[in-house]
C-alpha cells in the first residue's frame, strides 16, 4: 500500500466516480481502476461497489476511509512542515437541509477566514444524502431535524452509520408565507386556514419516504401540492403563488425579507441539530462553524 493509492481512494470517494477522479488526478481511468483493485486485493477488502448508478462506498470502505484521511493529513503536515513554506489549501464541507441559519453561519465563516486559498462546500440537499455525506466523510457536519414521527427511522440510519445527533434547539411548528399573504397578520394559523393555499415541500429523490421529509406533518393530505428542489425556488413560489411551507420558524430576515414565519396551531415539536461521525474528531474550522451556527440561530430566533 502506498500514499498514492490512498490518495486515489480519497479522490474516488470525493467524486463518487472513477472517471471524474481520474480526470482530477490526471491519470487514465484504466490506470486508476487497476490501482484501486490492487489496493483492495492487498487489503483483502472491497472499498467501492461498482453499480450502474455509479460508485457506492461499502461498509468496509467507510472504515478504511477514516484511517486513510488521517494518514494523508499527517503526511501533508510533514510535507508542509519540511518540504514547503506554502500554506495548504484548507477544505471544509457542510451538508444541510434548507435552513437560512446554516447559510448565515457559512457566510460568517468565509468572511472571517483570513486565507488567500480555501476549498469550502455548502450542500443544501436531501435528508438521506446528508446522512450519507457525513457517514462517508464527504462532509464533517450535517444539519437536519428529528421529531416523534421520524425519530425512530432516522436514528436507525445514524446508528448504522456510526453517526451522532447533537441537538441545537427545539422549535414549535411555523408556516413560512409571503408577508402580503392574508394569513400573515394572524397571531397563528390552523391547518384549516391553510387549505386554500398551495403547499410547498422539498422533494427527496429516491428516498421520498415521509420519514425523510424536511417538513413535519408530511403525511397529511392536501389539495394543492408542489415539490421543489431548492430554497430559492420555494421562496419564489411562496411569493408568486401565496403558497406556504412548514418549518421551525427560524428565519434570516436579511436573506428573506419578503417571507414571514407564523405559528401553526398543532401539537408538534422539531428538534433541530447537527450530525457528526463518532470516529472522527472535528477540525478547527468545523468548531468555528458550529460557534457561528449557534450564534446565527440565537439571533434569528429573537425575530420569531
Amino acid at each position: 500500500m502506498t500514499i498514492q493509492q490512498i490518495k486515489y481512494v480519497l479522490a474516488v470517494a470525493r467524486n463518487r466516480s472513477i472517471n471524474k477522479a481520474a480526470q482530477e488526478l490526471f491519470i487514465s481511468q484504466p490506470s486508476l481502476s487497476k490501482a484501486l483493485k490492487e489496493l483492495e486485493n492487498e487489503m483483502g477488502i472491497t472499498i467501492f461497489s461498482r453499480t450502474n448508478k455509479g460508485i457506492i462506498i461499502t461498509k468496509e470502505g467507510t472504515e478504511f476511509l477514516q484511517y486513510a484521511r488521517q494518514v494523508v493529513e499527517q503526511m501533508e503536515l510533514l510535507e508542509n512542515r519540511y518540504l514547503s513554506t506554502k500554506v495548504k489549501q484548507q477544505q471544509f464541507s457542510v451538508s444541510t437541509q434548507h435552513y437560512a441559519f446554516a447559510v448565515s453561519a457559512f457566510v460568517r465563516l468565509l468572511e472571517n477566514y483570513d486565507r488567500n486559498e480555501y476549498d469550502f462546500m455548502l450542500r443544501e440537499t436531501k435528508t438521506y444524502e446528508i446522512i450519507e455525506d457525513v457517514k462517508t466523510l464527504r462532509s464533517e457536519i450535517g444539519i437536519l431535524y428529528l421529531n416523534e414521527f421520524n425519530k425512530q427511522v432516522i436514528e436507525k440510519f445514524l446508528r448504522e452509520g456510526n453517526l451522532k445527533f447533537n441537538e441545537l434547539f427545539q422549535a414549535d411548528a411555523h408556516v413560512f408565507i409571503y408577508r402580503q399573504n392574508p394569513l400573515a397578520e394572524k397571531p397563528f394559523v390552523t391547518l384549516e386556514d391553510l387549505l386554500p393555499y398551495p403547499y410547498l415541500s422539498f422533494e427527496q429523490g429516491d428516498y421520498n419516504s415521509f420519514h425523510f421529509s424536511e417538513e413535519i406533518l408530511s403525511t397529511l393530505s392536501r389539495p394543492k401540492n408542489i415539490r421543489v428542489s431548492d430554497r430559492a425556488t420555494l421562496f419564489n413560489l411562496l411569493i408568486g403563488l401565496n403558497g406556504y411551507t412548514i418549518s421551525s420558524g427560524v428565519i434570516n430576515e436579511e436573506l428573506n425579507n419578503d417571507i414571514v414565519a407564523v405559528p401553526l396551531l398543532v401539537d408538534e415539536k422539531m428538534h433541530v441539530g447537527y450530525i457528526t461521525h463518532k470516529h472522527l474528531d472535528l477540525s478547527p474550522l468545523a468548531h468555528v462553524y458550529l460557534d457561528y451556527l449557534k450564534e446565527s440561530i440565537a439571533t434569528e430566533m429573537k425575530t420569531v
